[in-house]
């Protein structure tokens, strides 16, 4: 059931992604709206939001994966300079950064967000993720709670809709 949903809700080039990070063993949860899909939500979305664990040889195994699928940042910085906490910390308080970019020269549209802080702690954030398969590798999605805080953080129409949808789950789930 839910390796089907996670499947049908992933793009091909980001199922790759997925599957590329999980054999890697790179830390890491959806998020966005390919979570929201995952989580039961049928909807449209076009970038693929990562919360990757924020430690450096993490993100300098994630780096190596962006490279080695063509991927590239936005700005013009290394991969590796993700890595570096202190620079993430100067992205934060003078740009305001909330993600860091990925893309594919032979495909624009395909953006890769991945946070520059953990929204919530990271360990209890993966303990509370939500499972997928894709292609026999285990998929974490960040969880009903998370999603719905981050949601509520970010606020957009969208978020709004999304929000009353994981409500409406958790109050299932009470009853």
């Amino acid at each position: 059931h839910s390796k089907i949903r996670c499947q049908m809700a992933v793009q091909i080039s980001y199922q790759q992604i997925l599957v590329s990070l999980a054999k890697a063993k790179v830390r890491y949860l959806v998020a966005g709206g390919i979570a929201m899909n995952i989580l039961g939500m049928e909807r449209a979305t076009y970038d693929l939001d990562l919360i990757v664990f924020l430690e450096r040889e993490n993100i300098l195994k994630f780096g190596r994966v962006m490279t080695k699928l063509g991927y590239r940042p936005k700005v013009p910085v290394k991969p590796e300079d993700f890595a570096d906490e202190k620079l993430r910390r100067e992205w934060i308080q003078k740009k305001n950064m909330v993600v860091f970019s990925f893309y594919h020269p032979k495909n624009l549209f395909e953006v890769i967000d991945v946070f520059v802080y953990h929204p919530r702690p990271f360990d209890k954030m993966y303990q509370a993720s939500k499972k997928g398969q894709i292609s026999g590798q285990t998929i974490r999605a960040a969880g009903l709670q998370d999603m719905l805080f981050m949601k509520k953080k970010a606020s957009r129409p969208k978020d709004q809709i999304d929000i009353r949808y994981l409500q409406a789950i958790l109050r299932k789930q009470e009853d």
